[in-house]
């Protein structure tokens, strides 16, 4: 299909705008009268030298975010009187945002990759990302269900080590 050099310049100024590939395809059809799968609207502006903006991320306050240390999940040594092997309790409450996250070095069977949580109120879990890549989660304690903002600080340390595996 050829488009006219107003249609071109239409879709640069949507762009300009900030519009993403699949609103610039709506609008083309609505407004311009043409028909565009999202691909070959992509190979449209690839073809046409533009591309659409990224969008400025949200201004979030400097908070600092403890990011779980390389042995997280390594059995730190039994404090006097703790079975060998188990970690001893924390020493009061855990501070607020002291989400922790490791991952198993062998995935449980059924998954592609899972691993440990231990949330800011102590409470553990196991997670995991099915081969569909859907997330679950298995708490330790029956019916625990963790706060909205340790899951949201969860998965932005999930994310991150997800990234850093190459996910």
């Amino acid at each position: 299909m050829n488009l006219t050099d107003a249609h071109k310049q239409q879709i640069t100024k949507w762009l300009d705008e900030g519009l993403k590939v699949a609103d610039v395809q709506k609008k083309m059809i609505a407004e311009l009268g043409v028909t565009m799968t999202y691909m070959e609207v992509r190979f449209l502006l690839d073809d046409l030298r533009l591309k659409p903006k990224d969008p400025e991320p949200p201004k979030q306050p400097a908070v600092a975010s403890p990011i779980a240390p390389a042995s997280a999940g390594v059995p730190a040594p039994a404090a006097a009187g703790a079975p060998a092997g188990e970690v001893p309790p924390a020493a009061g409450p855990a501070p607020v945002g002291g989400v922790q996250i490791s991952v198993d070095a062998l995935a449980r069977p059924g998954t592609v990759i899972s691993g440990k949580v231990t949330f800011s109120d102590g409470q553990k879990a196991d997670w995991y990302l099915d081969e569909m890549g859907r997330p679950g989660l298995v708490p330790a304690q029956k019916g625990y269900r963790p706060t909205q903002p340790d899951i949201i600080e969860f998965q932005e340390l999930l994310q991150g080590e997800l990234q850093k595996l190459g996910f």
